[in-house]
């Protein structure tokens, strides 16, 4: 990979880095690639149709400048009539590595957030169908809502407490960090087996059950006990 120079001039000007605010701090958390993990509470492997028996988890990406910081406005997506809510815990990573073993995964964990996995599920369902990516379902414009992050040495390691989403007020997700088929350290530890991880990554480690459509004008307020609550307005 070629390194730049501050001598070296580029063709037109970089993109800003991707960020996120750290509670309490004036601090940023440079962002370097955002995974996801699918089908991780076993109630809504069940609503999916899937199998709920605990199988290898899978992953997919979202880009880094999919993030819209929590309290900003969510634009609704073109090419899709059925864009869902997915309430989901954020990890971030402040060390990387590869073939990370499970006891020693925390270390590498900086802290915790609250994000919204929002999915184009037409598009997402008819590229199921076809058997090709899921980016154009997953990976748009603003997909990931997020919170600031709370770091770890204030909050712990979380790996109990509610995370629920109202929309307009109307309970739509409710469930339990309890409930997660895969833990944090198992996440961490089987994603450095098939990536060099980063500082700045995060996973979004999946969602419960009763993931459902917004429209525009809707308003989505969720949370997890302990990390905190997001909020967005469908626009």
């Amino acid at each position: 990979m070629d390194v730049h120079t501050s001598e070296q001039k580029y063709l037109f000007t970089p993109l800003p880095i991707p960020t996120l605010p750290v509670s309490g701090s004036d601090a940023l958390f440079p962002v370097h690639r955002i995974y996801c993990v699918g089908r991780n509470f076993v109630d809504h492997a069940i609503e999916m149709g899937h199998d709920p028996n605990r199988e290898p988890p899978f992953f997919f990406q979202k880009n880094p400048d999919a993030l819209l910081l929590s309290g900003q406005d969510f634009p609704y997506p073109s090419q899709t009539s059925d864009v869902h809510h997915e309430i989901e815990l954020v990890v971030a990573l402040s060390k990387g590595g590869i073939n990370i073993p499970v006891e020693k995964a925390l270390e590498h964990v900086y802290g915790y957030g609250v994000g919204l996995d929002m999915t184009r599920r037409d598009l997402q369902g008819e590229a199921k169908k076809l058997g090709r990516p899921w980016e154009p379902g997953k990976s748009f414009e603003a997909s990931a809502p997020c919170t600031p992050l709370v770091p770890a040495s204030e909050i712990g390691h979380p790996e109990a407490g509610a995370i629920w989403v109202k929309v307009n007020d109307q309970m739509r997700q409710s469930g339990d960090l309890n409930q997660m088929i895969w833990k944090v350290p198992e996440m961490v530890s089987y994603l450095s087996n098939l990536f060099e991880l980063q500082p700045g990554d995060l996973i979004f480690a999946g969602t419960p059950a009763g993931v459902g459509a917004v429209v525009r004008g809707d308003r989505i307020d969720g949370g997890i006990d302990g990390v905190g609550e997001i909020h967005t307005r469908v626009v």
